[in-house]
Parts: structure tokens; sequence; C-alpha cells
């Protein structure tokens, strides 16, 4: 069973469309929680990641990071592992 994607996401962020665009490619779900205008939820990611910037990007339990790391796995052949551990 696929791991649980979580994406913390604003909607004209570019690196928020780029990483959404690997995960649909890739047919996965993800839960997105869009962080526009609502400093309570941002606040909640910062605390959670240790980042201000979206997108933040969760496999499972296991924080990747932002767009630039959810490629970098990609490239390397680890994300497909990371997804079905």
């Amino acid at each position: 069973m696929p791991q649980q994607v979580l994406i913390y996401s604003s909607d004209f962020c570019p690196y928020c469309i780029r990483a959404k665009a690997l995960l649909t490619q890739k047919h996965l779900a993800f839960d997105e929680i869009r962080v526009d205008g609502k400093p309570e939820l941002r606040a909640q990611m910062m605390q959670k990641s240790g980042k201000r910037t979206v997108p933040q990007i969760w496999i499972g339990e296991q924080h990747i990071g932002g767009c630039d790391d959810l490629y970098a796995l990609e490239r390397s052949g680890q994300l497909d592992r990371l997804l079905t551990d």
C-alpha cells in the first residue's frame, strides 16, 4: 500500500505547481493543505518542518522537504521506494 503524501502549498507558487505535477504524473494521490491567507496553517507547517517556504512535503511520517528535494529523490530513484515502504 502506498504511503500517504502530504503537501503544504500556496496557489501561486511555481515550486508547488511543479511538485504537484510530479506527484500527479506518477498517479499519486496526495493531501494538500493550502496556506494562502491562513497564518495558523503556515505556523503549523513551520512548526512541523522548521521551514518557512512552500511547498513542504511529507511521505508517510518522513519530511522530504521542498520541490527540489522531491525531484532529487525522483532522479536518484529513491522516490518510488519511499512511496512503497
